[in-house]
């Protein structure tokens, strides 16, 4: 192997040749496979370091190599990886391993990464910062999961982690919100997927080995530069946007629908969006969090500094706040909050290189995008235009999942305060993403409305978008705001139409998908109010959040511990 050949013994005739990916393949054969590898490697240079040496293994193990033939430039996911790895960047195909500044961990998969750290024998996290949630299994626990609830946390925070609590919400909504920018992380559900930074994610075995180690093993993959160009047109939503790339993809002949032979740019590259630098960080996970269903292996997304800075601000009293309520563990929400404020004293974003090199390059000009885009039944990748299925019955209508935030339930609820019948013609869902959510929209008379319209309100959470939980009726054909429609998900048998907020609401009143003229008529409404309607969940202008943040202090140790962090 060390000579690439392979060699008949018989005769010395040489088979064939061959070149090894990395020269770390050597060691990791010797070690027993990667993960033994880099377990070793880091107590080997941890020893070093004890016995007063230098912390390099250099002389002891194979390292990565830097490839001879660097690229003439880095796209923003490359300059993120190698700033986790201390480089400039890392091209596509290099093998690496970025330092994971960001662990998440949900409940379906949560006992099994458990189970992986104990065989790992992890008593504390090497990662910054990892959190677990219960968004898939708190709204209809079965006996088992009660126990999970009961027990994990305990697990997870006395090894230095982050518990939410059953009701809490969607593990991304909060996860989010931890994130600090231009890192790297990964997580234990497909749609971890970073507004801010890049995430990779994996399966519980990797989960609990990035938790463990603080790093991830990762091949570099190619990226495909989707751009935005022109201005988003009356009536059309971010939504719209999202199903927008799959679209555009079939037309460029970049996507097919059929599995047999299937086409897909995105399958294993990471996707990068520009051209919408003032989302706010709610509007960019949007399209983020849709990655996961172009099988994309990540995504980043350029965002001007300004939402950026908004987004930490929320964010330093949000975490304060769960410091105050008993969150856990304490230390290291301090240390996150610190590395958020040093941040924010010298906020900077990294940007992709003007040369850099994409597999492919999708430009989507909004000025052509006049009516809403859907994702057809059953399958997220099948996209038509509204006047193209305008008129198909609809029974039932959800609005809830990752993919939705507080403004999707404002403009719904404004949609349904005006509603001319006393009753909908469909069966309505409404589950917001987090119990801060669902508390706001309270408070501004919003649950009112959706009880007066008769929805059936769900406790935060996955809800249906989970698959696992509640369930339409079977054969139904439902428009859903959640993030995939595979077959049988939601119901079975059902055919599910993914759509925005406020085109599910509009249908549920309706009965059917509205022509766009109907379309654009209701939006009128939401389009007259857009200012109101599509605020953020800012916790330093909420009084309560405030209030509770100003009696945290951050320990000196945590603040230390931060600047070392955020100096890597």
């Amino acid at each position: 192997p060390y000579e690439g050949e392979v060699v008949d013994r018989a005769c010395d005739e040489v088979i064939a040749t061959f070149e090894l990916k990395t020269n770390v393949l050597l060691d990791e054969v010797r070690a027993g496979g990667r993960i033994p590898l880099i377990i070793g490697r880091g107590i080997t240079s941890k020893a070093r370091v004890a016995l007063g040496r230098d912390a390099s293994v250099a002389d002891t193990f194979n390292l990565p190599v830097a490839p001879t033939d660097t690229p003439k430039g880095y796209s923003l996911a490359q300059k993120m990886v190698g700033k986790a790895c201390g480089v400039d960047g890392v091209p596509p195909g290099q093998y690496c391993e970025p330092t994971m500044t960001t662990v998440g961990s949900q409940d379906t998969t949560g006992p099994m990464t458990r189970d992986e750290l104990k065989s790992l024998a992890c008593l504390g996290f090497s990662a910054d910062l990892v959190m677990q949630s219960f968004c898939h299994t708190a709204a209809y626990p079965k006996p088992v999961d009660v126990v999970t609830h009961h027990t994990l946390p305990d697990f997870i925070q006395t090894r230095g982690g982050v518990s939410l609590r059953p009701g809490d919400g969607i593990i991304h909504s909060w996860l989010n919100r931890m994130l600090v920018p231009d890192t790297v992380g990964t997580g234990g559900d497909s749609h971890t997927r970073f507004p801010l930074g890049v995430s990779f994610p994996a399966g519980s075995g990797l989960v609990a080995f990035a938790a463990a180690t603080g790093v991830f093993p990762l091949d570099m993959p190619e990226s495909v530069l989707v751009r935005f160009t022109g201005t988003m047109q009356p009536g059309i939503t971010l939504r719209d946007l999202v199903q927008a790339i799959p679209y555009t993809a079939i037309q460029n002949g970049l996507l097919t629908i059929e599995k047999k032979g299937k086409k897909n740019v995105f399958s294993g590259r990471v996707l990068e969006i520009e051209g919408l630098p003032d989302l706010k960080c709610e509007q960019a996970f949007e399209l983020s969090d849709a990655s996961a269903e172009r099988s994309a292996a990540g995504c980043t997304i350029k965002l001007n500094k300004e939402p950026v800075i908004e987004y930490l601000q929320s964010n330093v009293v949000m975490l304060k706040w769960m410091i105050s309520e008993g969150y856990g563990d304490p230390r290291t929400l301090e240390r996150r909050i610190a590395r958020m404020e040093d941040w924010l004293a010298n906020p900077h974003l990294m940007e992709a290189d003007d040369n850099a090199e994409y597999a492919e390059i999708i430009e989507i000009n909004m000025d052509e995008i006049k009516e809403p885009i859907l994702a057809l039944p059953n399958d997220p990748d099948a996209s038509a235009l509204l006047s193209e299925v305008a008129g198909d019955k609809i029974d039932e209508v959800f609005i809830g999942s990752c993919m939705t935030n507080i403004g999707h339930f404002r403009a719904a609820g404004k949609l349904l305060a005006d509603k001319k019948s006393a009753t909908l013609p469909t069966r309505l869902w409404v589950s917001p993403p987090t119990k801060m959510d669902a508390a706001q929209l309270s408070e501004e008379g919003y649950y009112s409305t959706f009880g007066t319209a008769g929805a059936r309100m769900e406790m935060p959470g996955c809800s249906l978008c989970m698959g696992n939980q509640a369930r339409v009726e079977p054969g139904c054909t439902v428009v859903s705001t959640s993030t995939r429609n595979f077959p049988n998900r939601l119901g079975q048998g059902s055919n599910v139409y993914l759509a925005s907020a406020e085109l599910a609401a509009i249908a549920s009143i309706e009965g059917k998908l509205p022509t766009v003229d109907e379309y654009m008529s209701y939006m009128n409404t939401v389009d007259a109010t857009a200012a109101d309607t599509y605020r953020y969940l800012n916790f330093d202008e909420l009084p309560e959040f405030v209030e509770a943040s100003d009696k945290v202090e951050i320990s000196d140790e945590m603040r230390e511990a931060a600047k070392k962090l955020s100096i890597l």
